[in-house]
């Protein structure tokens, strides 16, 4: 079975959906709004720039999770599927997965963000599975802790490819790998057929020197 591999934020949807998340934990009074927005816009240009520290941003975005009940986040991420997520699913982006779908590939969002804001929207998109920043757990309740390997740069080879020894009906070879961004370069490179999608200027740069193709979602 031929693989498609999608990142997510800015290429499968449009905009960043932790960073989305965490304006919407802004915007119901969950967090303190200055020191909150400040932190949340500084993180979100680190990664942009490439520089981001994944460690210092975990501890920061998960702790509204370990903070209140469970129940109560997941409350709250209902009503951000809802009033947030669905207006910036790109049906351009649908329409891929769509075609991949139709040709009987397998569908795998590989994303830098945490499983408990993406695990949803993964299911809205309809794709086969999904590789996501694991969080720790304990007594059923969120500890703001990382579990495992972050699916980050280089983090995201790794993780793929130990989730390839568990699926072996499906290989690599011939794989699709569609990201917006400079981050996801490591894995575009290991992939036969790299797609950037709405890249940023570094990643633009790089697919027109590897002559890899560009499109566009929006």
């Amino acid at each position: 079975m031929q693989l498609a591999i999608f990142d997510l934020d800015n290429t499968l949807i449009g905009d960043d959906s932790d960073h989305r998340w965490g304006e919407y934990l802004i915007s119901i009074g969950a967090v303190e709004e200055r020191a909150y927005r400040a932190a949340n816009d500084r993180y979100l240009a680190d990664y942009q720039a490439g520089t981001l520290d994944i460690n210092e941003y975990l501890e920061f975005s998960l702790k509204p999770l370990a903070d209140n009940p469970r129940e109560q986040v997941e409350q709250w991420r209902r009503d951000f599927m809802r009033d947030v997520v669905e207006e910036i699913i790109l049906p351009k982006a649908e329409a891929l997965l769509k075609k991949h779908r139709e040709a009987g590939d397998y569908l795998l969002i590989i994303t830098a963000t945490n499983r408990f804001v993406t695990a949803p929207i993964a299911e809205r998109l309809g794709v086969d599975d999904l590789i996501a920043i694991e969080l720790e757990e304990h007594d059923g309740h969120y500890t703001g802790q990382l579990a495992g390997i972050p699916s980050f740069r280089e983090g995201k080879i790794t993780r793929l490819e130990h989730w390839l020894t568990q699926h072996p009906e499906i290989t690599r070879d011939g794989a699709w790998f569609y990201s917006d961004s400079r981050n996801d370069i490591p894995l575009l490179e290991r992939v036969d057929r790299p797609v950037a999608v709405d890249p940023d200027d570094v990643l633009a740069a790089e697919a027109r020197a590897r002559d890899w193709p560009i499109i566009s979602l929006r």
